[in-house]
This record gives C-alpha cells, sequence and structure tokens, in this order.
C-alpha cells in the first residue's frame, strides 16, 4: 500500500499524536518511516536583533540553536518510534519554511503518504497565514492524513 510515509515533527501534542498513527500505518504497511523536523533559518541580522541569546558551545547565535533544538527533537522522535517497536525509520532535519520543506522532502524521499498534525509549535502563524497543514494538504502530490 504505502513503501515510504513522511511525518513532520515539531515537538508538539499535534506531532506526537500524528507520529503515532504515522508508526501504525508503517508497521500494517511494512513501510519506511521518515521523521523531518523543520527549523526556521535566521539571518545574522535578525539574530542580532533577536532577544534570545545563543550559548557558547553551540556557536552563539540563533540559528544554530534552532538547529540543535531541532535534531533533538528529529532524535526524539525517531526514539519514539523504535520503541513503539518499528525499526524502519530515519530522522532528517532542514531549514525553511516549513510546508514547502515537508513537500519538497516528501519529493525527495520518494515518500508516497504524508502525516501530520492539525496543529503545531506555529499556532499564532496559523491563525494569520493558514496551518502548515493545510498548506501541506493543498500543495502535496501525494495522499496527506491530518491526525
Amino acid at each position: 500500500m504505502f513503501e515510504k510515509i513522511l511525518v513532520p515533527y515539531d515537538g508538539s501534542h499535534g506531532a506526537e499524536r500524528a507520529l503515532k498513527k504515522a508508526v501504525d500505518m508503517a508497521r500494517l504497511c511494512n513501510a519506511h518511516l521518515v521523521v523531518l523536523t523543520v527549523y526556521r533559518h535566521h539571518s545574522m541580522l535578525e539574530a542580532s536583533l533577536s532577544m534570545v541569546r545563543g550559548s557558547v558551545e553551540r556557536g552563539g547565535n540563533l540559528d544554530n540553536e534552532m538547529r540543535e533544538a531541532a535534531r533533538e527533537a528529529a532524535n526524539y522522535a525517531k526514539r519514539l518510534v523504535k520503541e513503539q517497536g518499528h525499526e524502519n525509520v530515519s530522522a532528517f532535519v532542514k531549514a525553511g519554511q516549513p510546508a514547502r520543506t515537508i513537500i519538497a522532502t516528501g519529493k525527495e524521499k520518494g515518500c508516497d503518504l504524508i502525516v501530520v498534525g492539525s496543529r503545531g509549535l506555529g499556532a499564532t502563524e496559523g491563525y494569520l497565514l493558514g496551518s502548515v497543514s493545510h498548506k501541506v494538504t493543498g500543495l502535496a502530490n501525494c495522499p496527506v492524513l491530518v491526525v
């Protein structure tokens, strides 16, 4: 049925629910599960204007902090998948606009299903610009399951 399932993961409650559903589906189909965590790239100008200051260990800028937080979230999701008994999983971290990066990664990895949470961490942006899940359903060339 499905061979590769993409599940975007941002650490939110909605993403956790989508991840669990994706694991169930991957087990049923014996599919490879691709976990993706997307973070927004911040320019040096944005970082210099930010009230958040990066730690010295991570390079001292907001972009490095965002990348590291995304890496931790992706690794955590991968661990959760394996704890649920599904070993056929990989995890990736990418910078960019979330919906477009999800779509591009799905195409790049040859995914034939995307399982996405209905609400993520960007709730305010969702009210103003349209939620990531809504954008993904509109742009995807493969089926999208919104959990």
